[in-house]
């Protein structure tokens, strides 16, 4: 029997695994930081035989409530993830699992590996409405990934320049797969919602933030132990280059709406931070991002406007994150979208939970949602 992570986003330490009915287990921190919850793994050698894993520092994790009511994903084939329960005890995180063939895979939230990320770009690539640029690249040496998607026939007509982003934690691996349908809709031709958008609109795309983070198997920092999503004020090309590369980017193509897509580790449900805290925020910023959230949450049976974190007062914005930054230099709606790690309370779904395609089908509807908002602000 054995157990290994030494692949594509693989993480955890194996303590013991003398006996199949105590396997002690840790996960591992980011590199160079105090992070760590996401876990992928294989187990190897236990057909047919009855195990009980256990991870054993569950209690010390970044969100340790993220345990609580959680069910571990298992595949036999890396292509169907099934949920399976787990009980939290002591602060561990225990499962008992007998596998059905030699090798089982065990994750916290369906993997998506590096490799995965880069078939979607080439594909993207090849068609007629995307441009590929290289910003730059990472740490670890790995290309930033940007597809600016126009239609080929734009001419000179003036374009809301729409930019999308995700994986800056890169753990948070729901929100690549909610790119995938993000990118299934503006690609095809035969889509209406997707001509109709880009009729009007550029599209600037970062499937990636955080290539370097993502193949180590870290929860939300890069190489450099920085968590991204706080370095927007000050970065640099020495600890945070993927978000110094993009704000140049945007420098260069302004932006009139922005949406950084992300997972939360604890809260059941999806839903929309927005940019409250900033210091000039006011009545019609408040009323363009409830049109925004209101109308989402007509369309998509998931998302919903009851639960999330609790707006911050006018001046109280962590101006470190990419919404707030953004908003300000460029007075657009830019918004964090959220998804869970678990399952939506009121929608779930027992045998898999919350799901690449519940993701990619959210990602249309924020589509849908976008064209609403962009139609009502031109009156």
């Amino acid at each position: 029997m054995f157990i290994s992570s030494a692949f594509d986003g693989g993480n955890i330490r194996v303590l013991s695994l003398d006996d199949p009915l105590n396997i002690r287990l840790e996960i591992q921190s980011d590199h160079q930081s105090d992070f760590y919850q996401w876990f992928y793994f294989r187990l190897g050698g236990a057909e047919n035989t009855a195990c009980r894993l256990h991870i054993v520092n569950a209690a010390g994790a970044a969100y340790p409530g993220g345990f609580e009511n959680y069910r571990v994903l298992y595949s036999y084939d890396r292509q169907t993830w099934r949920r399976h329960d787990t009980s939290l005890v002591g602060g561990v995180l225990c499962w008992d699992f007998t596998p059905r063939h030699d090798c089982v895979y065990f994750a916290y939230f369906y993997p998506y590996p590096m490799e995965r990320h880069h078939e979607l770009v080439a594909r993207a690539q090849c068609s007629p409405r995307v441009r590929h640029e290289r910003p730059g690249v990472t740490l670890d040496g790995q290309d930033m990934d940007l597809l600016v998607i126009e239609a080929p026939e734009a001419g000179n007509k003036a374009k809301k320049n729409c930019w999308f982003i995700a994986r800056q934690h890169p753990g948070e691996t729901m929100a690549q797969w909610w790119m995938e349908g993000l990118l299934d809709c503006l690609l095809n031709e035969a889509d209406e919602l997707g001509n109709a958008l880009l009729e009007d609109c550029r599209f600037f795309v970062v499937p990636n933030m955080n290539p370097d983070g993502s193949r180590r198997g870290h929860l939300r920092t890069n190489a450099a132990g920085r968590n991204l999503n706080r370095e927007w004020q000050t970065p640099s090309m020495a600890f945070s280059p993927e978000v110094s590369l993009v704000k140049l980017r945007m420098a260069q193509s302004g932006v009139d709406f922005f949406m950084d897509v992300h997972g939360d580790e604890t809260l059941p449900y999806v839903f929309i931070a927005g940019t409250e805290g900033l210091p000039d925020w006011d009545g019609p910023q408040q009323a363009r991002l409830d049109f925004y959230k209101q109308t989402l949450a007509r369309l998509n049976p998931d998302f919903q406007t009851e639960q999330g974190y609790a707006p911050q007062r006018p001046g109280q914005a962590n101006m470190g994150m990419s919404t707030s930054t953004v908003a300000a230099r460029y007075g657009c709606l830019a918004m964090t979208l959220e998804m869970p790690f678990k399952d939506t309370t009121a929608t779930p779904d027992p045998e898999f939970g919350w799901s690449p395609p519940r993701c990619r089908r959210l990602a249309r509807d924020c589509l849908s949602a976008l064209q609403a908002y962009l139609r009502g602000e031109s009156g």
